[in-house]
C-alpha cells in the first residue's frame, strides 16, 4: 500500500483491486448492483501523485464485477494529514470534509453505496464519507479497503 500511495507506484491498485473485488459483501448488497464510491482525495494530494489510489483501487473493482464506479465525493476542505493523528483528532479533522460531487446526488439517491479505500485506521474518513453520502440519499453504505491499520495503541506499544 506504501508503494501505490506514497511511492507512484499505480499499477499495483489493478491487483489490489482484484483483492477487493473478491471481498464477500453483506447479505443486503449480494445480488443487487451497488454504486461504488472512491473516498476522494485532496486536490493538493492528487495533483502530487497524479492520481487518487481510492479511485484507481475502485475503477479496478469496477471492470472486475460490472458495477458502476462514480466520483459521487469530493473534499470541501483540504483537512490535515490524517497519519500522525490521534484518533480524537482524525474525526475532528474530517468532520463536514465530504459533499456531492456535481450533480452526482441523484445517481446516489437509493444507491446501496460500495465505498472504497485504500486504509481503514479509525474509520474517521470512512464515517464521514458515509455520513455524507446517507445525507444525498443511499439506501446503504458497506465499507471496502485493501488494508486495516493497527490501532493507535497497538502501534505506540510496538
Amino acid at each position: 500500500m506504501h508503494a501505490l500511495k506514497y511511492e507512484g507506484w499505480r499499477e499495483l491498485a489493478d491487483e489490489m483491486g482484484s483483492a477487493l473485488a473478491s471481498v464477500e459483501l453483506p447479505t443486503g448488497i449480494v445480488g443487487t448492483d451497488p454504486l461504488l464510491v472512491p473516498v476522494p482525495t485532496t486536490r493538493r494530494r492528487a495533483r502530487k501523485r497524479g492520481y487518487n489510489q481510492a479511485e484507481l483501487l475502485a475503477r479496478s473493482v469496477a471492470r472486475r464485477t460490472g458495477w458502476r464506479c462514480v466520483d459521487a465525493l469530493k473534499r470541501t476542505h483540504g483537512g490535515s494529514t490524517q497519519v500522525a493523528l490521534h484518533p480524537s483528532q482524525r474525526k475532528a479533522n474530517v468532520s463536514n470534509v465530504f459533499a456531492a460531487q456535481g450533480g452526482t446526488a441523484s445517481g446516489v439517491r437509493d444507491a446501496r453505496v460500495v465505498l472504497v479505500d485504500d486504509v481503514l485506521t479509525t474509520g474517521s474518513t470512512a464515517g464521514a464519507a458515509a455520513t455524507a453520502l446517507v445525507r444525498m440519499g443511499a439506501r446503504s453504505v458497506t465499507l471496502i479497503a485493501f488494508a486495516r491499520a493497527l490501532p493507535f495503541r497497538q502501534r505506540l506499544a510496538s
